[in-house]
């Protein structure tokens, strides 16, 4: 059996009521992918606006596995030091990740950042020395259009995550970078800039599934309107 682990920030964890873009993803693999396969991960709950925490299982469609290691305003410098127990706990075969937003709004720089991507990636393969991995690059949300060094930075640092998913890429542990997908439009695939949307949930689900199915053969073509 194949399994996942999505690990991310509010984009991935998503709220109450959501469907999150980890079920969008499931949603494709169940149509495309030739075999089982299964979401792990330490924990399953979406984050509740109203009590400020993660508790709520108010899915929109809840009827999946639910599995993840992802948490509402929490970045690389938050999962890094999670990342080796979670692989050693529930031995993901791929690591979905879409981390940094947080990192570079609150904690760290651009290169800080990355120095960070490199230890998670070095505590998952000592966890596990055959995982994979698909990494997300950042999306500029609403913050950026108005904030011109934080723009920068969130470019600078998608450079680096380009330059070390190159340097890291092993045969044996494979690293891919998947691509913004191109139509992703902060007003039309979010509801307040940053977390996204029915259509942006799709959008983002379609950003992983893509680069799987082009670079594994794992599923198939992505249809956003599955």
């Amino acid at each position: 059996m194949l399994r996942f682990l999505p690990v991310g920030d509010s984009m991935t964890i998503g709220s109450a009521g959501d469907h999150t873009w980890r079920y969008r993803l499931w949603q494709h693999l169940c149509a495309t992918h030739d075999g089982p396969f299964t979401f792990v991960g330490p924990r399953e709950t979406l984050y509740d606006k109203a009590t400020d925490s993660p508790t709520s299982y108010a899915y929109a469609a809840p009827d999946f596995p639910r599995a993840h290691l992802a948490g509402w305003g929490e970045g690389w410098a938050h999962m890094t030091p999670l990342i080796g127990h979670a692989v050693r706990e529930h031995s993901p075969d791929v690591l979905l990740v879409s981390l940094g937003l947080i990192d570079l709004g609150f904690y760290t720089n651009a290169e800080q950042t990355t120095q960070n991507v490199r230890k998670f990636v070095r505590e998952a393969r000592g966890a596990r020395p055959r995982v994979r991995m698909v990494l997300l690059p950042v999306i500029p949300n609403i913050r950026a259009e108005a904030d011109e060094t934080f723009a920068r930075e969130l470019t600078r640092f998608n450079e680096l995550l380009e330059k070390a998913v190159a340097d890291l890429d092993e045969p044996t542990s494979s690293l891919l970078l998947a691509s913004i997908p191109e139509s992703y439009d902060i007003h039309t695939d979010t509801y307040d800039g940053t977390h996204p949307n029915e259509s942006g949930e799709r959008k983002l689900a379609g950003a992983f599934a893509g680069a799987m199915w082009e670079e594994w053969g794992v599923g198939g073509e992505y249809d956003p309107y599955a």
